[in-house]
């Protein structure tokens, strides 16, 4: 095919080798093949008015793959849900059980046994929701649905996880913290592929994680809980988690349940009336809780002031203030209501401190 007439050159993209005949050097493989190439001396070969240079194609080095692969493996572990598993010193703390430094140790060690099996499940469940999350505004960053680490790699974390997770508990924490754990991740993985499409069973289940994250701690250090206190917890829980759904329910009510598809067979009307009732029994219960003297593990020192029964205020505060993000719709995620809204911090600081005075007697 003849070459283009010498007064109408071929357009020529700035750096990239051309033969006279208008046919295109291969860039990627290197200055050899410009040097293969036969020029006569009728048709030199032209270049571009820069310098000559060939485009070289580079992958990332393999421990900077790595890198990025344990980056996303970390995130796709939500370390700022972590602060959920604080809840493993509730029954502790309610109790005045947090003098001895054995005790102190042993609840460390719960905490990061329930981390390490709470990140199993929010792994093994992004894979399982790795098509709905695309469809989300915000979850389609998440590493796993964004395709930064495959379901595959995911899957084997998650079980690595989930095994070491067992496997400390069974060494280091009694029968009942041990057996607290393992149906943790029992009901998680059901719930991860069946049971969230359940009605109404996927608050429970829910739910049932916080109850346990509160329940272990004082079973690992064999403290015995109080009704009120497991009633408190427990619709304490179902209050947060039907303020999530409640929240995600009308974020994205437009994408016709893409998201999550049981969101749309729940009503509203139905959310609100779910989270306004678990508030109210989580006060009820905590007041009755306050009132009732009997449930430290050791009999409360001579106190000036009835600081448990003033702790009253500052929790239902502390409820209150966190209702006003659930009407809003903005409590999706909910250590992020607790870590940013500074007044809710400042109430809970104050509720700690009454509460800390209540258990030495001050």
């Amino acid at each position: 095919m003849p070459g283009p007439p010498e007064d109408h050159p071929t357009e020529m993209t700035p750096g990239t080798p051309v033969r006279p005949t208008g046919e295109l050097i291969n860039a990627t493989t290197g200055s050899e093949n410009l040097r293969s190439l036969p020029a006569t001396s009728d048709q030199p070969v032209e270049t571009a008015p820069e310098t000559l240079q060939t485009q070289v194609i580079t992958r990332a080095p393999v421990s900077c793959r790595y890198l990025q692969l344990a980056a996303g493996l970390l995130r796709a572990a939500r370390p700022r849900q972590w602060v959920k598993n604080v809840l493993v010193l509730a029954a502790p703390v309610a109790a005045g059980r947090l003098g001895s430094l054995a005790e102190a140790g042993q609840l460390g060690v719960v905490f990061v046994l329930f981390t390490g099996a709470a990140a199993a499940v929010y792994l093994f469940n992004d894979v399982m929701d790795a098509e709905a999350d695309r469809a989300h505004p915000r979850k389609c960053h998440r590493p796993i649905a964004s395709g930064i680490v495959r379901p595959p790699v995911a899957c084997a974390t998650s079980a690595l996880l989930a095994t070491a997770a067992m496997a400390g508990a069974a060494e280091f924490c009694n029968a009942p913290a041990t057996l607290v754990i393992g149906v943790y991740l029992v009901l998680q993985v059901a719930y991860c592929t069946v049971l969230k499409h359940q009605l109404v069973v996927d608050l429970v289940l829910v739910a049932a994680g916080f109850l346990m994250r509160a329940m272990i701690g004082g079973l690992a250090i064999g403290i015995p809980i109080s009704r009120w206190f497991l009633i408190t917890a427990g619709f304490g829980a179902l209050f947060i988690v039907a303020s999530k759904r409640y929240s995600e329910s009308r974020s994205t009510r437009d994408q016709g349940g893409a998201t999550r598809a049981l969101l749309v067979t729940y009503t509203a009307g139905y959310l609100r009336f779910v989270w306004q009732l678990a508030a109210g029994l989580t006060l009820a219960g905590y007041c009755l809780w306050a009132l009732d003297g009997s449930t430290f593990a050791r009999p409360a020192l001579a106190a000036t002031l009835p600081w448990r029964q003033l702790s009253i205020v500052p929790f239902v505060l502390s409820v209150l203030r966190y209702a006003v993000f659930t009407d809003r719709a903005t409590a999706g995620s909910p250590e992020d209501v607790v870590l940013g809204d500074r007044p809710l911090m400042v109430i809970g600081l104050i509720w700690a401190a009454l509460y800390g005075c209540a258990v030495a007697g001050v």
